[in-house]
């Protein structure tokens, strides 16, 4: 198939099955056919509502409890507003008062942040910390987890120091896009402090089930970047996710046995 000859029947269909980017979107005249520009104007409308939507912490706290390692303390940053958190990210990044942060001194600790989509925390946070707790499956003491509102991801170094644990787990809402508005993030820091930086972090993004990626997928990695940060005693670059080089070589070994 040459630049000039068009694409044959399903071929765009195909494609389209296997993500969720814009392509193959057709043409009317020299421009897009009118259901893809209405398309396109939901999801951007989908996302900017995301960012604007402020968290229902009430319920969220309820989810949280349920998972059963104790009612969460909700803290908030130096924003005063959504414009000025849009605006102002250092700020974001700063707490405003975490006197009510009990020091735990346990293995891990959760927080759980509304980020760029509140939407998506509270779609899937309590769902995905339920599915972290059971990948620990009681290898580590877990703190009392925090949920954290007009929060940017370096808000947990300073809750993690006041939760005094070794291991911080932050849930957060990510970044919408024109295809996902709903996705979260783990990021995972040894030892927070304030000071650390996204060197010192690891990331596992993109997960929304059932279209990203599932909460116990998400757990297992999470869970090997947890036992390799112990044992390095350091997490972010130097630390590598091996959970998929494991399950390539899985097939090889039981060929081996």
């Amino acid at each position: 198939m040459t630049a000039h000859e068009p694409a044959p029947r399903g071929f765009w269909d195909e494609l389209r099955a296997t993500t969720q980017a814009r392509i193959g979107l057709g043409r009317a005249g020299d421009a897009l056919p009118t259901d893809r520009v209405l398309e396109f104007r939901s999801a951007h409308a989908a996302a900017r509502d995301a960012v604007h939507q402020p968290l229902d912490t009430d319920t969220l706290v309820g989810r949280v409890e349920a998972v059963g390692l104790g009612r969460p303390v909700v803290v908030t940053s130096r924003v005063s507003d959504r414009g000025e958190y849009l605006r102002r990210p250092d700020l974001g990044r700063l707490p405003r008062d975490l006197s009510e942060v009990v020091p735990s001194g346990a293995d891990i600790g959760f927080v759980l942040a509304d980020g760029l989509s509140p939407r998506a925390v509270a779609d899937h946070g309590g769902a995905l910390l339920a599915a972290l707790v059971a990948e620990f499956d009681g290898r580590y003491t877990l703190a009392p987890p925090v949920i954290a509102t007009q929060a940017r991801v370096a808000l947990g170094d300073h809750i993690g120091e006041a939760m005094g644990i070794g291991t911080l787990v932050l849930l957060i809402g990510e970044r919408p896009g024109l295809s996902v508005a709903d996705s979260v993030g783990i990021y995972l820091t040894h030892r927070p402090r304030p000071g650390r930086t996204d060197a010192d972090r690891n990331c596992v993004s993109n997960i929304h089930p059932p279209e990203g990626l599932g909460y116990r997928h998400a757990a297992r990695v999470v869970s090997g970047l947890v036992t390799g940060a112990r044992q390095l005693g350091r997490s972010g670059v130097d630390l590598k996710d091996t959970s998929r080089a494991d399950a390539l070589s899985a097939p090889a070994q039981i060929l081996e046995l």
